[in-house]
């Protein structure tokens, strides 16, 4: 097809006041000239882009939050027979690669934006005719095979038959920083990508667990970012490794055994406000799943997060595993997650599902955990 514009759309931008609508179209144009070579012009709650290569415009435009859906389309002046030159040429080409004929059905949809001397009913009567006179097709306007859609704005006018849906969402960057702790599992990867659908720049911390850990696990990590950052057009991700070996090594040597893993995380989620102070980030996010793991069960998530005084976000926490991947799959995230890393030797044979809080506390003073994160802290900015 010889398209020579896409129309894009958006959604739930529109219902913000003007003053803020503005403010998300603005950086919703900036995000998508930041990813792709391309014109814009902003009408009315569509954004008509004309990109230097158009394939790229309509692969880029899958992965740009804000968008909802978008079409290739053609342009031209809304008179009757341009219209009928134009619309004919374009059934014509759709005749070619088998999407319209006389034995398939078809309807012709027309929105209209504007003062003219035709209503839309009668634009989509006589371009139905216009349809009929070049292949024949019969018109079914419950469920016809193909859809035909006049968009005629003012002077101009637009015919495109396919409707492209967008990842939707707010654009990036208009909902504050946050901090997300990454693993190199398929969780906290998809839970990032959904606060990023919401708005939110993300500054990734992931924990190095070495000596318990492997190098794979960091590589893995950084490979999902490479992923994630397809979605992140405007703000890509900053990645912030922290090296927690020594802190699991008090927490296994000072403390329970079986508390490892609740220290590992309140350990984590203090790190991660300390960063997020320097960062400029106003919240906490991770993949946790409500008793998806031993660290994730109700008593087990007060225990961890006990005097954090920032929020801490959980998209996925009401989430199965089945709910949770097949987000993974479709963002690319999975099969980087899915390959072997070795996992953390730091977990105990029986981790502790129940944390009492007197004893989390009593296990926090006996590795010095201020200390340690302090130390820690100390080395990732100094």
């Amino acid at each position: 097809m010889r398209y020579d514009l896409i129309v894009g759309r958006y959604g739930e931008i529109a219902l913000k006041s003007p003053r803020v609508r503005k403010r998300f179209e603005n950086k919703l144009i900036s995000n998508i000239k930041s990813a792709l070579d391309c014109k814009i012009n902003l009408n009315q709650a569509r954004i008509f882009i004309y990109p230097e290569n158009f394939d790229e415009g309509l692969e880029t435009l899958s992965r740009i939050f804000g968008v909802v859906s978008y079409s290739p389309a053609i342009s031209l002046k809304t008179n009757l027979e341009e219209i009928e030159k134009h619309l004919t040429a374009y059934v014509g080409e759709l005749e070619n690669i088998g999407l319209i004929s006389s034995e398939k059905s078809f309807a012709i949809r027309t929105r209209r934006v504007g003062k003219h001397e035709m209503s839309s009913q009668e634009f989509s009567a006589f371009a139905g005719s216009v349809v009929v006179k070049k292949v024949g097709s019969p018109v079914n306007l419950t469920s016809p095979d193909i859809t035909i859609f006049l968009e005629v704005r003012g002077e101009d006018t637009f015919i495109f038959h396919e409707k492209i849906k967008g990842p939707g969402g707010l654009p990036l960057g208009t909902q504050g920083r946050l901090v997300a702790l990454i693993s190199s599992g398929i969780d906290s990867p998809v839970a990032s990508y959904l606060m990023m659908k919401r708005g939110c720049e993300i500054v990734a911390i992931h924990f190095n667990n070495a000596p318990f850990s492997g190098l794979k696990v960091t590589e893995n990590f950084k490979k999902l970012i490479n992923q994630l950052n397809k979605y992140a057009a405007g703000s890509k991700i900053k990645k912030v490794i922290v090296d927690y070996g020594e802190y699991l090594t008090a927490s296994k040597e000072h403390a329970p055994e079986r508390l490892t893993c609740v220290l590992c995380k309140s350990g984590m989620y203090k790190i991660a406000e300390k960063i997020a102070e320097r960062e400029d980030a106003l919240a906490i996010v991770d993949g946790s799943s409500l008793g998806q793991v031993a660290s994730q069960t109700l008593p087990n998530i007060l225990a961890t997060r006990e005097k954090t005084k920032l929020p801490i976000l959980s998209p996925l926490i009401g989430l199965d595993k089945v709910e949770i991947e097949k987000i993974a799959r479709k963002i690319g995230t999975f099969p980087i997650s899915e390959s072997d890393d070795g996992g953390c030797s730091a977990v105990p044979k029986y981790p502790e599902t129940k944390a009492d809080l007197s004893q989390v506390n009593m296990a926090k003073e006996s590795i010095k955990q201020d200390e340690e994160v302090d130390k820690i802290i100390n080395r990732i900015y100094s």
